[in-house]
């Protein structure tokens, strides 16, 4: 997300990719269309047997529109479900057992996510919800991204570019955390923390809060280590890395401040309505210091942005819960929260 994505032309559609065929996103994804008031401009990105079956599952009598273009959104009635099928979606997507890994799901979301960011790219949508993928089915289809953030990346980078730095942010009505570090071995993650890696997170975070209206956003640094170092005595990243970053966003005006202990600075961003939060956001080193503080407060209105990319993208903040799919119970709130947050992030009132 960059300065560009805060104002494309309104009459553009959101785009919504099913995520995983064989877990719940489908299922949500027809859900949270059919509660959405304004879902003459949401279309689903995905392929049209499975999602007329998870209609089904949810017990929703709706008709179904498969669209050969999005230009056709416009001429869609307001009670039918407008799917844009993407070519390439492998033909017996449909047998792929439900609740189980499949090479099939994996390949088929690929096609999706690929898909819907060509069309942003392209001029003929606003922005991206993404539905949850498998990663050990996106790996076994032969996609080599560990997750939906850095496949992303990737698709983002002009022609024989580097990818732009992203972040992932999860946030709910109490609590922002943006990560430096995602999804990587732990060993990995703390070999690749540096200076410039806290410093660029510090800026990309900012950057972000002041488009979401925040002018003078207080970032909290959560420290790596046990009591953020306690000085040396628990590790040294806190002394050589975390806060010559900070230093360096102080002196560009940024508000920053820290290494804060991991185990007591998300309690104080925490914003309730029995205390407000001393911080607007958090930046944490590792993936599940961050992901569990935010979690912790419950996913159903947890919402996963990534900054960034040259355009909007949110997505829930679960994952394909392979345990209940095709059963009609998944909660659609995670997915109704993503799709307010970038309609948001887009500039339109929620």
């Amino acid at each position: 997300m960059n300065a560009t994505s805060a104002a494309p032309a309104f009459g553009l559609p959101l785009l919504l990719t099913m995520g995983d065929a064989c877990g719940i996103g489908p299922e949500i994804a027809v859900a949270a269309w059919a509660s959405d008031a304004r879902r003459e401009r949401l279309c689903l990105v995905g392929d049209v047997g499975v999602l007329r079956r998870a209609l089904r599952q949810r017990g929703l009598n709706l008709p179904l529109a498969r669209l050969g273009s999005l230009a056709e959104l416009p001429g869609v009635p307001p009670d039918c479900l407008p799917v844009w099928q993407p070519p390439g979606l492998p033909a017996d997507l449909l047998e792929a057992p439900q609740g189980r890994i499949d090479v099939r799901a994996g390949a088929a979301a690929a096609v999706c996510i690929e898909a819907a960011v060509a069309a942003i790219q392209a001029g003929q949508a606003a922005g991206l919800v993404t539905a949850p993928i498998h990663k050990e089915a996106l790996h076994a289809a032969g996609v080599d991204h560990p997750g939906h953030t850095e496949m992303l990346q990737a698709l983002a980078a002009a022609p024989g570019s580097e990818p732009p730095p992203v972040r992932m942010m999860l946030a709910n009505e109490e609590l922002r955390v943006v990560l430096v570090t995602i999804h990587m071995a732990l060993r990995e993650a703390i070999e690749a923390l540096s200076v410039e890696r806290v410093l660029q997170t510090l800026r990309i975070s900012a950057a972000a809060l002041r488009r979401f209206g925040i002018a003078q956003p207080r970032i909290a640094v959560a420290g790596l280590n046990p009591h953020a170092g306690e000085g040396g005595l628990f590790g040294r990243e806190e002394i050589e890395i975390i806060a010559p970053a900070i230093e360096q966003a102080r002196a560009e005006g940024l508000d920053v401040s820290g290494p804060y202990a991991p185990d007591t600075v998300f309690m104080r961003a925490r914003d309730s309505a029995q205390r407000a939060g001393e911080f607007d956001l958090v930046v944490s080193m590792i993936h599940d210091h961050g992901l569990i503080a935010v979690k912790y407060l419950g996913v159903e209105e947890g919402v996963n942005v990534t900054l960034g990319l040259p355009f909007v993208r949110t997505s829930p903040d679960h994952g394909t819960a392979f345990d209940i799919a095709g059963r009609g119970l998944a909660d659609p709130a995670s997915l109704r929260a993503a799709i307010r947050m970038a309609r948001r992030l887009l500039g339109e009132a929620t």
